[in-house]
């Protein structure tokens, strides 16, 4: 069902649907999905069932101002008190209904009459509201005052049961009702203000419209929002306002996650934050980028963040989404999100395959995709042994539950694996083997919408692997590709569906085999490694928008707000990244990178602490036509003196 909310799909005084922000192709597209392209069968619901003149008035209206904006319909039927007893068939066989204008509390009885409510339950079609119609679509409708009377009325009830095809509240019509007087009252100073107090309602003028599909609303044109005796504008001319509640957890770190955040905020999401630092330490671009700000004492307190959550629920109403984007906190993301309700990511009750690498294999060979052979530690020296004498030296130790490289021993004889075993006594169990494969080590980036479609992709390239990088201490090189490889992408898709994930940003590592290997594939197929259910760590984001020409966090919160992508790409090129470590001697300064790569240079910077094993201490990123271009530039900074 696709809904649309309306104060009138006419600009005042037209006789047409507006194609303003976009309203007639909307709602065109909307029916040829319903329809196929023919004609719909059109229901329209009357706001005034027993005045025969006026229902009459509106069904002559809608039906000119339907087909002047160029909509052919195979039937037009009002239903009214006439025809209320064939509500359910009536009801069952269109393909639009339209819920009309007219004075709430009537229209509002006749609904719960003929049972509306229930008729709509399954309903495939598109329902458009207009003005009252619009506002019988809340669960709890706001039918402020309109006729004489109705302001001093102590029976007057401004809170009805409605349709509950949506929670948004509106106030139509802004234009003509903003300066109202009834009653000897301001409309809105004096009554709608007032009830706003724990109350969120929304204006805007005719034209201006709401539409919800797939469990997401979206607010088109200049609008307003009025709360807490308040009224601020969320929305401008040609522009959009989502009405979502995101919980982003710790936005503060990694430190460009605030442009989630500020993507999220621009597409009209509450951006919700909860950090464990003072509101006045964050970066001035984050505060600028939340609606609201929770500080926690410990962000590993899970009650304490509980807390957190449901003050917001509280405050802002029904959470929307639970995300950190950050492997350190998927778990308790997974948990918060079970907690709440929150269907929009993963839960607890699928995190283990995500978090587990003993696990993940469950769901590789689900989706027929390669792996490395894997023993889990646990069962024992020996068995490890049995192991080991099918897949040969050298092979792996990794933590069954881990990020990255740490943990993570390489073992290349019986003795170094008893040596392994004896310095793990006590908690060998956390641990899982793998045989060890040689490839060039590749990662699958990218943006999937809730029905599991890839809406960005990347490839990045890592020559040497990071466990080698940070066991060995390595200067870090690696590269974002142009385009993504055929076949790797064919893999990473396939790997998602094997793991059911949707609205998520992915991290995918898989081995490119450099020889042929009995029972994983031929030289050049890709083996799975392992999964990342979050974006790709330190500045590989920033170095996908460099390749890309693009906005990945922009294009992540589209995602998030409008399941799918708005975010275009410009030119495409390599992106490269080296790093130099403290304490070494490096043949060439500082100034001389810069004076040969000046022009390409994108980002020159100090690696937080943090990250630094992994990354270096500073990074140099440059943006590259050809890939013979690369190695060059790996070894000109990196060359030791």
């Amino acid at each position: 069902m696709t809904l649309f909310l309306t104060g009138s799909p006419t600009r005042y005084g037209e006789d047409h649907f507006t194609a303003d922000n976009g309203f007639l192709s909307r709602v065109r597209e909307a029916l040829d999905e319903v329809t196929g392209g023919a004609p719909p069968k059109v229901l329209l619901v009357s706001a005034a069932p027993d005045d025969e003149g006026f229902t009459k008035s509106v069904l002559e209206g809608m039906s000119l101002c339907i087909h002047r904006s160029g909509i052919e319909t195979a039937e037009i039927i009002m239903l009214e008190r006439s025809n209320a007893g064939k509500a359910a068939e009536l009801v069952a066989r269109a393909d639009w209904i339209v819920l009309c204008g007219g004075h709430v509390p009537t229209q509002n009885r006749f609904i719960h009459e003929i049972r509306l409510k229930e008729l709509l339950k399954g309903f495939g079609g598109v329902i458009m509201g207009c003005s009252a119609g619009s506002m019988n679509c809340a669960g709890k409708v706001y039918s402020h005052p309109e006729l004489p009377g109705e302001a001093v009325d102590p029976a007057y009830s401004r809170w009805l049961e409605g349709l509950r095809l949506t929670d948004i509240q509106l106030i139509p019509h802004l234009d003509q009702v903003r300066h109202v007087v009834l009653d000897g009252k301001r409309l809105f100073e004096d009554v709608i203000f007032p009830d706003s107090w724990n109350h969120r309602f929304y204006t805007f003028r005719d034209g201006g419209y709401v539409m919800v599909r797939d469990g997401r609303s979206r607010l088109f044109g200049e609008a307003w929002e009025i709360t807490a005796g308040a009224m601020r504008r969320v929305s401008e001319e040609n522009k959009s306002y989502s009405f979502m509640n995101l919980v982003f957890i710790s936005p503060h770190f990694p430190q460009t996650y605030w442009h989630f955040c500020a993507g999220a905020r621009r597409n009209g999401v509450n951006v919700l934050a909860i950090a464990d630092t003072p509101y006045e330490n964050l970066p001035y671009q984050l505060r600028d980028s939340i609606s609201d700000y929770y500080k926690v004492n410990n962000l590993d307190d899970y009650e304490e963040v509980y807390r957190a959550v449901a003050w917001y629920a509280h405050k802002w109403g029904r959470i929307d989404w639970i995300e950190s984007n950050n492997e350190y906190w998927l778990e308790q993301d997974a948990r918060l999100r079970t907690d709440f309700n929150v269907t929009s990511g993963l839960q607890s009750d699928r995190i283990a395959f995500v978090k587990n690498k003993s696990e993940m294999k469950k769901c590789y060979a689900r989706g027929g995709i390669p792996t490395a052979r894997q023993i889990k530690a646990s069962e024992g020296p020996k068995a490890v042994n049995a192991f080991v004498r099918k897949t040969g030296y050298p092979i792996i130790a990794k933590p069954d539950n881990g990020v990255g490289a740490t943990g993570t021993t390489k073992i290349s004889s019986d003795e170094e694996l008893a040596a392994w075993f004896s310095s793990h006594s006590d908690n060998y169990g956390l641990f899982v083997i793998e045989e060890f494969i040689t490839g060039l080590l590749v990662s699958y980036d990218a943006i999937f919408n809730s029905r599991m479609e890839p809406v960005f992709e990347n490839n990045s390239v890592f020559p040497t692997p990071i466990m080698d990088i940070v066991h060995d201490n390595l200067d870090t090189c690696y590269w974002t590709n142009k385009t993504v490889p055929k076949a790797l992408a064919e893999i990473g898709r396939r790997t998602v569906k094997a793991f059911g994930i949707k609205s998520r940003f992915v991290h995918l590592e898989f081995f490119k085999l450099d020889r042929d290997r009995e029972g994983l594939g031929k030289k050049g197929d890709y083996v799975g490694l392992e999964v990342n259910m979050r974006p790709p760590g330190g500045y590989t984001p920033d170095m996908m928008n460099f390749a890309h020409s693009t906005d990945v966090f922009q294009i992540w919160a589209d995602m998030v707000a409008f399941d799918r992508r708005e975010k275009g790409e410009g030119e495409q090129f390599y992106c490269a990244y080296a790093a130099r470590r403290d304490g070494r001697r490096y043949l060439h300064s500082h100034e001389e990178i810069f004076a040969r790569y000046g022009a390409a240079m994108c980002m020159s910077e100090r690696v937080p602490d943090a990250l630094a094993d992994d990354l270096g201490n500073h990074a140099y990123i440059v943006r590259l036509g050809s890939e013979k271009e690369i190695e060059p530039f790996f070894e000109f900074v990196t060359a030791k003196g």
